[in-house]
């Protein structure tokens, strides 16, 4: 049986989220030292380890069946109309901007019309040029893109933003909004239809990974309230569908348990909390199906 193939990226920012990820969900990725390839015989998956840009790059042209890497990789690869997004994973978030020199002559967009912008994303670059309806030069670099007006190379730079810091060393600041907001992401190819069985196996790591970023947003919460304050209680938190409700042995009292997002924990129990409910209890998730 030939073995889905999925390319990881094999360091940078999305590494480790997308190894503790493809874990929780059940896949072995161990691989002997610095290995390129890892099998995982039980879930019928072989992994590739690869740079996160190769990855936007080969996924769309069937060289490999699925993979994880980021939006603005594949904007940046014109690789887009070639893959499709399977899901969002939430992680490796980060914005596109364009920037030039803190207190400079440019500062707007429209003031890079006829200047030189670095980057390590030409067409990304260029593609926000004419919808700004400006003329760049673009000057292509494979990295350390903060340093190009320093050094004279140009008189402004596009990159990816993630904290603003080393932007802020170079003497750089963002002009205007985003050219893009970007995050890791599961893609395969548009136009490369698998076996049955690798079919089989991508609706399977889909649906895996779905559960955990569900069981990551989301906990359990279990109480108990007065019938009289049911209506008002599970209004508080009506789950993904509808709570579960059941009878207590306490008359007039019954046992509620539903689904919270798990950013909203606190304020929904002081919410209960007011309306009567009481033994609020949260569990955490490790995984789930919704």
């Amino acid at each position: 049986m030939l073995m889905l193939r999925v390319a990881v990226p094999n360091k940078g920012s999305l590494h480790g989220p997308t190894t503790q990820l493809l874990d929780e969900a059940g896949y072995r990725l161990h691989r002997e030292h610095r290995a390129l390839f890892a099998e995982d015989r039980a879930n019928n998956v072989r992994f590739i380890f690869w740079r996160a840009s190769d990855i936007a790059r080969n996924v769309g042209a069937g060289i490999l069946d699925v993979g994880i890497t980021g939006q603005d990789l594949l904007a940046g690869a014109g690789t887009a109309a070639h893959t499709t997004e399977l899901l969002p994973l939430g992680f490796g978030g980060s914005e596109f901007y364009f920037a030039a020199a803190s207190g400079g002559p440019i500062r707007s967009v429209r003031d890079l019309d006829g200047k030189r912008v670095a980057t390590s994303f030409p067409l990304l670059v260029e593609q926000a040029a004419r919808e700004h309806d400006i003329e760049i030069n673009t000057v292509e670099l494979d990295g350390a893109v903060e340093t190009a007006v320093e050094l004279g190379l140009a008189d402004a730079i596009a990159d990816v933003v993630e904290t603003g810091s080393s932007l802020r060393a170079a003497g750089l600041e963002t002009l205007g909004e985003p050219i893009m907001r970007s995050q890791a992401v599961l893609v395969r190819g548009a136009d490369n239809p698998l076996t049955p069985e690798r079919e089989q196996a991508v609706r399977v790591l889909l649906q895996r990974l779905r559960g955990v970023l569900d069981a990551r947003s989301y906990v359990v919460m279990d109480y108990n309230c007065p019938q009289s304050a049911l209506e008002t209680a599970t209004a508080i938190t009506p789950g993904k569908e509808s709570p579960t409700v059941s009878s207590l042995t306490e008359p007039g009292w019954v046992a509620v348990r539903s689904m919270v997002p798990r950013d909203d924990v606190q304020s929904v129990m002081d919410r209960l909390a007011e309306v009567g409910a009481t033994e609020i209890l949260v569990t955490r998730l490790e995984a789930c199906r919704l």
